[in-house]
């Protein structure tokens, strides 16, 4: 399915459809349909995505007990990512949350340099720093006044998943060595399956849940382009090299300002737009 030399046509992939993904994903929320339950539809979209790619395989997949660790690894440390962010956002204050881990490349870039020896263009590390600016204030939000912030255990949720996303990027690339893509994504696919009760457990079902299109439905189509994107990481990362692709990837919420200012006519605060530049600069310098 992959051809070689085309990291950067999947990532730039990746980008995109998270970026789309991020300018509608609100919309099952605020109609009813709580984020935990999102979760349990992601994972479900990402089955059809898993059956695709193992169609080019011949559902081919190592079963070997490393690549069942590494595999298991990276899904995992994704999924109960998410799940850690959604109670991290219960306790603490978005405006801090968000800013935090959404600088989790930088994990994934030490441990690259450091473990697998990867090098970049003196254009290319430029833009590696533009782009850790950029994600930054792109998922910057301002707090507000008289805002109480108690306890710390938020804190703890939050270097949490930094590490957890940090560490799935690396390993992904570690295993892309071994394995097949396909096979990354398959057990990716699994792990997240299996902490949908967890999700699940913690759904507030004494309020009212929206079953309807708006919920559910509307909610695996959204979720389905988060899917795409995640197998297009693997292809990325196998023929990419982590401390590009990630900062890169995670410039998606420049879409997601695109779009919304196109559909909703929202426009960008001055740090968003200031991270639109950034980003902007940041991506051409990392295509070289």
């Amino acid at each position: 399915m992959a051809l070689k030399n085309s990291w950067l046509v999947y990532a730039l992939i990746t980008t995109i459809f998270w970026g789309v993904w991020g300018a509608f994903i609100e919309i099952p929320e605020k109609s009813g349909f709580p984020a935990t339950l999102g979760y349990v539809v992601w994972s479900l979209s990402m089955i059809p995505c898993a059956d695709v790619a193992l169609k080019f395989v011949n559902w081919s997949i190592e079963t070997d007990r490393r690549s069942i660790f590494l595999g298991a690894t990276v899904g995992l440390t994704g999924s109960a990512g998410q799940l850690l962010l959604f109670q991290a956002l219960r306790e603490g204050p978005a405006y801090i949350v968000f800013p935090f881990i959404s600088l989790f490349p930088v994990c994934t870039i030490l441990l690259a340099f450091i473990f697998l020896r990867e090098q970049a263009k003196a254009r290319q590390w430029w833009g590696i720093g533009l782009a850790l600016i950029a994600i930054f204030f792109l998922s910057y939000q301002p707090g507000h006044a008289g805002t109480d912030v108690e306890g710390v255990s938020w804190v703890l949720y939050s270097i949490l998943v930094f590490l957890m996303w940090g560490v799935q990027a690396f390993v992904m690339k570690f295993s892309n060595d071994s394995m097949k893509a396909e096979s990354i994504f398959f057990y990716m696919m699994a792990t997240s399956l299996l902490l949908s009760p967890v999700a699940i457990a913690m759904t507030d079902f004494s309020q009212p849940i929206n079953m309807g299109f708006k919920g559910p439905y509307l909610a695996f189509i959204i979720h389905i382009l988060n899917s795409i994107g995640a197998l297009t990481l693997v292809y990325a990362l196998r023929y990419g090299k982590a401390i590009v692709v990630v900062p890169m990837t995670g410039l998606s919420p420049i879409i997601t300002v695109v779009i919304s200012l196109i559909i909703y006519g929202v426009i960008p605060s001055g740090n968003i737009a200031f991270g639109v530049v950034m980003a902007t600069v940041a991506i051409y310098l990392l295509s070289d």
